[in-house]
């Protein structure tokens, strides 16, 4: 059996001298023992997959409502290709793996019900009471929700992770005010996470939308990206597509993508000369990144995405209901608070009854939100 320090000294000897190793870790806000045979990271990482707001993940959609079938991305499947994504690129650079896996698994687990759609009507509905961001709401369930231990709140994760957490930045990620030290770069493990999981829903959303047929491989055939990887994957741009035409581009784009980003963050290590972890976070610019003609070539796909996929009438016909969902629910639990659970309905002794609210709705799966606005609103249905 390797021991903690054994892995530990696996992680000196093999990384790169800039990555982040569990050894070295800031630690914890509450002091505890670390374990015999695995690291910190590790450690981790294995505590955010057993959290329940980890398994809610699996009924929390990406852009199609659950009722829309079973075959499109929930926050789950896209979570675990985010997490493989990252451990490619982790492990190809030199960079910790399982410290790069425990943010990707941990990003999204302040996600609301209904997507993009019900972050933005909770956001709307809280902006009087402190608003609401799922980056925000996934470090509150880590640092104080969860309640897995007898002798702290929340999972009590290593500072790195939690860093990961903060400084997680996409289109639709924003950083926002922290205490992680904002004048410094995140880890070259938190920058990993972050372009994952941009690089993830690109190409996954893409497939949901051609597979939904919202989206047709004919009109996409100006798009740069588009030509690109057809022409990569010997794809005739103008001939009929079926089921495994869609599988073979789409595994082809997520390779190009890969491809560059490993080639100009392999650049852009080499022009930096940086020596140590120290040196990273005070760069001026990420290292991890894509090329400047890959970056626009992503501006271009991403506007495409939003026109003609997110701003579909059918996707804004499920917004629309599940806004509605949402709304109604809020309103209600607000109104009379004797409505809510048991153990919801304690927490109004030290938090404002419509965080409570915000907090309960946030953490429900597509399916139960539905079902719950039927107990309240159906006077057929059993509550």
């Amino acid at each position: 059996m390797r021991s903690r320090q054994q892995l530990e000294d696996i992680e000196k000897a093999s990384l790169a001298s800039w990555a982040a190793l569990s050894e070295n870790s800031r630690g914890r806000v509450y002091p505890e023992d670390e374990h015999m045979f695995r690291t910190a990271f590790q450690r981790d990482r294995e505590r955010v997959l057993h959290t329940t707001a980890f398994r809610r993940l699996q009924g929390k959609t990406q852009v199609f409502v659950v009722t829309e079938g079973d075959y499109y991305r929930t926050r789950i499947t896209h979570t675990l290709e985010v997490a493989q994504i990252g451990r490619t690129i982790a492990r190809s650079l030199g960079a910790n793996e399982d410290l790069v896996e425990g943010i990707c698994l941990s990003h999204d687990l302040g996600h609301p019900p209904f997507g993009h759609s019900g972050e933005a009507t909770l956001a709307s509905l809280m902006q009087s009471y402190g608003g609401f961001d799922h980056n925000r709401h996934s470090f509150r369930i880590i640092a104080e929700l969860e309640h897995r231990y007898p002798d702290f709140p929340g999972l009590n994760l290593v500072y790195e992770v939690r860093e990961g957490i903060v400084k997680h930045e996409t289109d639709y990620d924003q950083v926002g005010q922290h205490d992680y030290e904002p004048h410094l770069r995140g880890t070259i493990e938190c920058q990993i996470a972050s372009v994952s999981d941009e690089l993830a829903y690109n190409a996954h959303d893409l497939d949901d939308g051609l597979r939904a047929g919202l989206l047709h491989p004919q009109d996409l055939k100006n798009l740069a990206w588009f030509k690109r990887t057809c022409a990569s994957a010997s794809i005739d741009i103008n001939a009929p597509w079926e089921d495994i035409t869609r599988h073979i581009f789409v595994r082809r784009l997520i390779g190009l993508l890969t491809t560059d980003l490993l080639n100009e963050s392999t650049r852009r290590i080499a022009v930096s000369r940086v020596q140590t972890l120290h040196d990273v976070r005070r760069l001026p610019e990420n290292l991890i990144a894509w090329s400047d003609a890959t970056v626009a070539m992503n501006r271009e796909w991403k506007a495409y995405l939003y026109e003609h996929l997110y701003r579909h009438y059918r996707v804004m016909r499920m917004h629309s209901k599940s806004s509605r969902v949402l709304e109604d629910l809020f309103h209600t639990y607000n109104a009379d608070p004797r409505v809510l659970p048991d153990g919801t309905r304690e927490k109004l002794t030290s938090l404002p009854v419509e965080r409570v609210v915000c907090d309960y709705i946030a953490g429900m799966t597509d399916r139960f939100a539905l079902d719950e606005h039927a107990r309240l609103f159906d006077p057929h249905e059993r509550v």
